[in-house]
């Protein structure tokens, strides 16, 4: 019988992740010896991996998802089995494409970034089994070699991030993003227990082809399996109050904070995606996501404002952007929160490595134009304008309120932002011209956005189970809740931004230090488990 397309993809998919695992064995003490060559390999590697990557992507388009198995090994309790494979599916293929992509290009530049750092070599191997982690944990077939490659992933990330031991706050920073990562992983462990034992299955294929035949209530362990899974993907995206390392994690090279920023954090996205069978049977669970991620992006976007350090703004940024794409996927947006993931991937890793020109861009001349300050006037206009062009793009497309409230409420939010484009050109520029051009783009972002949602709805048709009750309760919540937590953001932005007063100076510092939040949590990570300062020289084990 001649090989078919589907024979091939399991193989491509299974290259990524075992040629960077053989070239991140690589001994360390060859690796300082020779850290040129080191970087070499590792570039050469990712690279391979990418192209590897890109090939699987064109052959899936003419094929369907399906679950491939190297080696199964069963478990006792009934609760199914231990296997090496892979899950090959839309989602697989997507995050494959861009986590090899965002991983080729940090290497290179980590490769001229260490140049002449006694530790290149070190620093290189662990890159490449970080990047290794993250691949085994996008192709994974079966959840518990999805948990092994979660808690590699995150264990790999530590020596990155300890890779300046003699700082005392990398030290701290990565010891706080240690004990999150480790209840993470006991959360995501004892929710693959639970399902195990109740679907009798680890395969993600087997997971959700029962889940979508499953009718009535879910039973009581997948409930508890949901909001375990929350609290796992949300320690892992850095979501409050536990955003803090995120934050701190600034002492790490340039290379760390772009791969961090833009993939590893996105894990936590990810796993909801991936998790989506069972996590839609789940109201609770849902809401709980959209809850966490909705307190989680106010916060963070408004702290934001206040930075002057432009890394350390990127990563309440990227804390606030985790916190949209959780509450993305709480209103069941899983095609949303994948484009998002796709496009805040790339534009961060831009962003962390070419934040040393911002310096530069800081410093070069610009023309300042003279601010009428905040009229509310314009605002309600910008809103009214930006609201109404979305509600009609998306009734073009065939969206409504009745039957997608929560597509239009994110179609809201664009217009949001959109509205801020509009009050700005207005307000500095004062002419219809201007305002008429920002109406434009208005129009042209909105259509953008509706079109996009569109293509990755359509590649994610039968990768992701949609949510079961998108008219429960929690959405009929949640919704306008969303959308009044974004219209409140837009006028407290404008506060921030206004001229000095006693109440705007108070609540500007307030937000410049984070509300306190993490000084408080890490007094009590301090208390319950003291951070050790690591000697410089274990630094090349």
């Amino acid at each position: 019988m001649p090989p078919t397309l589907s024979s091939f993809i399991p193989a491509l998919v299974l290259f990524a992740p075992a040629l960077l695992w053989g070239v991140g064995f690589t001994p360390a003490s060859f690796a300082n010896a020779r850290p040129r060559l080191m970087a070499q390999m590792n570039i050469g590697a990712a690279w391979l991996v990418f192209a590897g990557a890109l090939v699987a992507a064109v052959a899936h388009l003419f094929d369907t998802p399906h679950a491939w198995t190297l080696f199964s090994l069963a478990l006792p309790g009934d609760i199914g089995a231990f296997s090496i494979g892979t899950y090959v599916n839309s989602v697989t293929v997507i995050m494959l494409l861009l986590v090899s992509f965002v991983g080729a290009i940090v290497s290179r530049y980590a490769r001229n970034y260490l140049d002449g750092d006694p530790n290149q070599g070190h620093f290189h191997k662990w890159l490449t089994l970080t990047l290794a982690s993250i691949l085994t944990l996008i192709v994974s077939g079966n959840l518990l070699m999805f948990s092994l490659a979660w808690i590699a992933t995150s264990l790999c990330l530590h020596q990155l991030l300890m890779f300046y031991r003699e700082r005392p706050a990398a030290v701290l920073s990565a010891h706080k993003k240690f004990i999150a990562s480790r209840i993470g992983d006991a959360s995501l462990l004892l929710a693959i227990f639970l399902i195990g034992s109740t679907l009798h299955t680890l395969e993600f294929s087997e997971i959700f082809e029962r889940m979508a035949a499953m009718d009535g209530a879910l039973p009581a362990a997948l409930q508890a399996a949901s909001l375990l899974i929350v609290v796992s993907a949300a320690l892992k995206s850095a979501q409050f109050p536990f955003h803090g390392w995120l934050i701190q994690v600034m002492e790490a090279p340039t290379p760390v904070s772009a791969l961090l920023h833009a993939g590893i954090v996105n894990a936590g996205a990810f796993l909801v995606i991936r998790m989506s069978p069972i996590m839609s049977h789940s109201g609770t669970a849902m809401a709980a996501l959209a809850i966490i991620g909705l307190v989680t992006l106010t916060l963070a976007s408004l702290v934001m404002l206040t930075q002057t350090s432009i890394k350390v703004s990127l990563a309440w940024s990227t804390t606030a952007q985790m916190g949209f794409m959780l509450l993305e996927c709480g209103l069941g947006l899983y095609s949303l929160a994948m484009l998002h993931l796709v496009a805040h991937s790339l534009y961060k890793a831009h962003a962390f490595l070419a934040s040393g020109s911002g310096v530069d861009a800081f410093r070069a001349p610009v023309i300042r134009y003279e601010s009428k300050g905040f009229q509310f006037g314009q605002l309600l206009l910008a809103l009214i304008i930006a609201s109404a062009m979305a509600v009609g793009v998306g009734a073009a497309f065939g969206v409504t309120w009745q039957q997608q409230p929560a597509l239009i409420a994110a179609g809201t939010i664009v217009a949001i932002a959109v509205s801020q484009l509009m009050l700005q050109t207005a307000t500095l520029l004062g002419n219809a011209a201007a305002l008429l051009r920002a109406v434009g783009l208005s129009a042209v972002v909105s259509i953008a956005y509706f079109i996009l949602h569109a293509l990755f709805d359509h590649a994610l048709h039968g990768s992701v189970l949609p949510l079961r009750d998108a008219a429960s309760a929690f959405q009929a919540v949640l919704v306008p809740l969303t959308i009044a937590a974004f219209v409140g953001l837009l006028l407290m932005q404008q506060f921030i931004k206004a001229a000095h007063s006693n109440l705007r100076d108070t609540l500007y510092l307030h937000l410049y230090n984070g509300l306190y939040i993490d000084v408080y949590i890490t007094r009590l990570l301090q208390r319950v488990w003291p951070a050790p300062l690591q000697p410089a020289h274990s630094q090349g084990a």
